[in-house]
């Protein structure tokens, strides 16, 4: 589905959803997307540790512009830390290479020298992986009624 694949590429903030068998655990990430995988980078962390531990994952995008018109993908697929250093080059410049708005948080910048991309990829720490989409579904709302704002004084 075309929309799915447009909406997975123009935004930067998606959600991973993963469990260790006890606690369903749902976080917020960057990423970049190219098709096939979700890129993304991070700190050792819960979220690092439960995907080790239990590989299978959800992941969630939307775009809301209001109640009435909105999209949202859902995919299923499985996380793949990158220890080699030429799939984890290549992950760290797709992420360097997205496009992202003007103001954003330094959990977006990969590195001090952002928005450029550091001299040497090695220099960036943290845990970079990707997960390998395997089932994505997507949910679109649109409504032809003009947008109402109500202001309160």
């Amino acid at each position: 589905m075309p929309e799915i694949e447009k909406l997975l590429t123009k935004e930067v903030v998606g959600r991973i959803g993963c469990t260790d068998g006890q606690m369903v655990y749902v976080v917020p990430i960057s990423y970049a997307y190219d098709g096939e995988y979700i890129y993304c980078h991070t700190h050792e962390g819960l979220k690092v540790d439960i995907m080790r531990q239990s590989p299978v994952v959800c992941f969630e995008v939307d775009h809301l512009q209001n109640m009435a018109n909105w999209q949202s993908v859902v995919a299923h697929g499985r996380f793949e830390e990158l220890l080699d250093k030429e799939l984890r080059n290549d992950a760290l410049h797709r992420l360097h290479s997205r496009v992202l708005p003007l103001v954003s948080s330094e959990t977006t910048h990969l590195s001090r020298d952002w928005p450029f991309a550091p001299a040497e990829s090695d220099k960036i720490g943290g845990v970079t992986f990707r997960i390998r989409l395997e089932e994505k579904t997507g949910r679109f709302e649109k409504s032809s009624a003009p947008a109402v704002t109500f202001f309160s004084i």
